[in-house]
């Protein structure tokens, strides 16, 4: 999965890459505050001659502990993997949190999965790391850990930006009242979500508006409704694009899609891979009382984007996962 080694449970520990720079953590939307981490332990695993590796979740903890009450992500578990490649990652460790990792004593952890499964030499984490069972595990027993098995600790303070912490909670309450501009400046790169184009019921199409969707999770943070975006993946260049997302109400949705509406473009991309990079909101999702009313809406959400567009030249430079603002 992009050139990154995934390694998908304990269970395939054997396969790992040993030895090198490991880090910890939910590295949800891999944030400035991510990438500082990761440029730090990666500095050290070339030094190392090692790999970088980043051990992480999914389920993240919190879901398994408050379920549906759980905050939304900023982004979905294939975006996770997509941005730790563009940073530099060389595998990850992708740990299920369930009821045996939850009750795992803090000290087994470390030797099961970071000293006899990864054979680490340096571990970098955060000054607020918590691990083990009932979070009884932190940098002051981590680093007793370290010197007993005779790995380096490192430890990095909280970054901040922007006037204030970087961090996952900060970036998905943006999302949600739909700052993406926000949100963006915080992460370090522009917002995007990708996936494979699936087939649709066409209606789009049949409307006037054919459109490339992909399904969404319901967890996700960003803000429901209409939004100006571009999207990759479809040829050389980014295409300009209207996105519809939410479960359409007029036609009575049950999954949580989104549907992009590339303009000026009408070329069959099922089963392509795209990612969609959003710019500005421009409506709230609405219930219409009938197709011909929705078309209507349609085209003038095509003319306010293209309006926006005209006024706000995307560059594709920053619309990369390379890209980097700031």
């Amino acid at each position: 999965m992009f050139g990154l080694h995934l390694i998908r449970s304990r269970q395939q520990l054997a396969g790992a890459t040993r030895g090198g720079a490991a880090t910890i953590g939910n590295f949800d939307g891999v944030h400035r505050g991510h990438r500082a981490m990761l440029a730090r332990a990666g500095d050290r695993a070339r030094k190392l001659g090692g790999p970088l590796t980043v051990v992480t979740f999914e389920p993240r903890p919190v879901d398994y502990f408050l379920g549906d009450e759980a905050p939304r992500r900023v982004c979905t578990f294939r975006d996770k993997c997509r941005l730790l490649a563009g940073a530099g990652v060389d595998q990850v460790l992708n740990l299920r949190f369930d009821q045996d990792l939850a009750t795992m004593p803090a000290p087994d952890f470390v030797r099961e999965l970071l000293v006899d499964g990864l054979g680490i030499e340096y571990l970098l984490v955060g000054d607020d790391f918590r691990y083990g069972h009932r979070r009884a595990g932190d940098v002051k027993t981590l680093a007793v850990e370290a010197r007993r098995h005779g790995f380096e600790l490192d430890v990095m303070p909280t970054v901040a930006h922007a006037g204030g912490r970087v961090s996952s909670t900060r970036i998905r309450e943006q999302l949600e009242r739909a700052d993406v501009d926000g949100a963006s400046e915080l992460l370090g790169h522009r917002y995007a979500i990708s996936g494979r184009v699936r087939y649709g019921q066409k209606l789009g199409r049949e409307l006037g508006f054919p459109t490339a969707n992909l399904v969404v999770p319901d967890n996700l943070a960003l803000r429901d409704g209409v939004w100006v975006a571009r999207v990759h993946g479809v040829g050389e260049q980014g295409r300009d694009a209207v996105v519809s997302l939410g479960r359409r109400p007029t036609v009575e949705g049950r999954r949580r899609l989104l549907e992009a509406h590339l303009l000026d473009f009408d070329k069959r991309i099922y089963r392509k891979h795209v990612e969609v990079f959003l710019y500005r909101h421009l409506r709230e999702e609405i219930h219409f009382p009938d197709t011909d009313s929705l078309t209507r809406q349609m085209h003038e959400d095509t003319r306010e984007a293209r309006e926006w567009l005209a006024a706000n030249p995307v560059d594709d430079d920053v619309s990369t996962t390379s890209g980097v603002i700031g």
